[in-house]
């Protein structure tokens, strides 16, 4: 049968962790249909890829492109760097189920919400699903059930524990998320209100995501002062469960908690249960500035913490809790900008609300390298599918949304960081395996062609925390089940990615 397409001449990194090969790569009808040395040219297409690197696209599980996805299915500053799969749903901050006030639980996760002309159409896992499927983006798509929206449905905004209807009620909801195809359960437990969930109520989640075989992802509740403790509860649920877990962008925060992801590690290692991590290759993070709040600020929502902060007395609290914590004011940039001081964050949050994002540094070097090399360790963006000419490229954002895996490639192999093999694989295959995503991740006949051609010459990450929208180079070539997407310098225009939903595996009682 002839090929569609013929790679030939290049250096192939298949995405398993084996050593770098010389081979031609046939694809056939969307998928990998042979790979090997010298294979016959007898395709429609046949390119020559000498002096470049043949991979699988990279898989991000750690992806906050929830809505920009519907915003920009072009999926731009993700699919310009080699990202081909994308897990939406992070950080307990997803968009289903909708069982409470569709209202509230935007303003709680606005931080994800960055087109409001996008409208929120669906209830339920399935609904959310058809609508990204309707979308018909250029990269694939699998999505986590998010703890936000299931418990501000349920329980609300206050600060107190699930009932036990409660927590049936929830457990059912995420059965039914689960078995519609989401591929398992995040949570983000310093976002309101689930910074009020109690170890049983993560328990009890937990069962419903281990009886089907799914992953449970943690925001931790802290990853400055309180990074083993909040650890340790992950772990513990995980041991408890049986649960398969993953640790979200695994650092510590702060310099006088550097050093801590080594404790951490063994804590991953001692576990009880299969536990990973994931990490992104910078030394700042972002996120909503509310999350600085003390919990208590945010009780009842996002309009009572609004309001809230409107108190000369509330300010006085906040400002004396915040003395001495992990950060210096000018740690915090917001609009690009630092910040001064804290009545300048409180103005912003009272004005703004969840929508304010920060990025914030305070994180070491050797810390992310001792992460990077760490076995259990994969690679997740924590970024976004922007359009540098949407809606979703305004402001000043993390440059994680367009550089991860260039920078990865670029400034983190060789010289004491990870071999090729490792980062491609901590990139690719290994997040495919974890999360379930069968058949990507990989280059061997018969899977899904989503494959990359870079150049190891000039593979590098170009976008900064000053000038953020800009594309990296070295990515030639990139297709997404079998189309290019990408070719030279140019977006083909092309949107062939596919839904992938994850059915249940056999159950276990609970």
């Amino acid at each position: 049968m002839t090929a569609d397409l013929l790679l030939t001449g290049g250096r192939l990194v298949d995405g398993t962790g084996a050593p770098a090969r010389d081979a031609d790569v046939a694809i056939t009808g969307g998928l990998v249909s042979a790979v090997g040395p010298r294979l016959p040219r007898d395709a429609r297409r046949v390119l020559d890829v000498r002096d470049r690197i043949v991979c699988p696209g990279f898989v991000d599980v750690h992806s906050h492109s929830d809505l920009a996805l519907l915003s920009n299915p072009e999926a731009h500053s993700k699919v310009r760097q080699g990202v081909t799969t994308e897990v939406v749903g992070n950080c307990g901050l997803g968009v289903f189920p909708l069982t409470g006030d569709p209202a509230a639980i935007r303003a709680a996760t606005a931080f994800i919400d960055l087109d409001p002309a996008i409208p929120w159409t669906w209830h339920d896992a399935d609904g959310y699903l058809k609508s990204l499927a309707e979308a018909r983006p250029s990269v694939n798509v699998a999505t986590l059930a998010a703890h936000l929206p299931l418990r501000a449905g349920v329980v609300g905004f206050g600060d107190r524990p699930a009932t036990r209807a409660e927590l049936d009620t929830m457990c059912g909801l995420l059965g039914d998320a689960l078995d519609a195809g989401a591929a398992g359960l995040s949570t983000g437990l310093v976002y309101a209100p689930l910074c009020y969930a109690t170890e049983d109520e993560l328990v009890a989640l937990a069962r419903v995501v281990a009886a089907r075989g799914k992953v449970f992802a943690w925001h931790l509740r802290d990853y400055t002062d309180g990074l083993l403790e909040s650890l340790a509860q992950a772990v513990r649920v995980a041991g408890l469960t049986g649960c398969r877990t993953q640790i979200s962008h695994l650092a510590a925060v702060g310099r006088r908690n550097w050093g801590a992801v080594r404790a951490a590690l063994d804590l991953v290692e001692r576990a009880g249960a299969p536990v990973h991590v994931d990490a992104y290759p910078y030394l700042a993070g972002s996120a909503n500035l509310s999350q600085l709040l003390p919990s208590w600020a945010h009780e009842g929502g996002e309009s009572a913490m609004r309001a809230r902060l409107a108190e000369p007395e509330v300010r006085a609290r906040v400002r004396a809790e915040w003395r001495g914590r992990w950060w210096e004011w000018p740690d915090i940039v917001v609009d690009g900008e630092p910040l001064c001081d804290a009545d300048q964050a409180l103005d912003l949050v009272a004005a703004r609300g969840n929508a304010v994002a920060m990025v914030a540094f305070g994180r070491s070097e050797d810390d992310l390298l001792t992460v990077l090399r760490h076995p259990a360790a994969v690679i997740g963006s924590d970024g976004f599918a922007l359009d540098p000419a949407g809606p979703t490229g305004s402001g000043t954002p993390h440059p994680r949304s367009y550089g991860c895996y260039p920078r990865l490639l670029g400034r983190y192999t060789g010289q004491g960081g990870l071999t090729l093999e490792e980062a491609v694989h901590k990139s690719t295959g290994l997040p495919a395996s974890i999360f379930g995503l069968t058949g990507r991740g990989l280059v061997e006949p018969g899977t899904p062609a989503d494959v990359l051609v870079l150049d190891p010459a000039t593979i590098n990450d170009l976008s900064t925390f000053t000038d953020p929208h800009r594309h990296p180079a070295g990515v030639d070539l990139v297709l997404v089940n079998g189309t290019v997407v990408v070719d030279g310098a140019a977006h083909t225009g092309e949107r062939p990615g596919a839904v992938l939903t994850a059915r249940p595996a056999t159950r276990r009682a609970l």
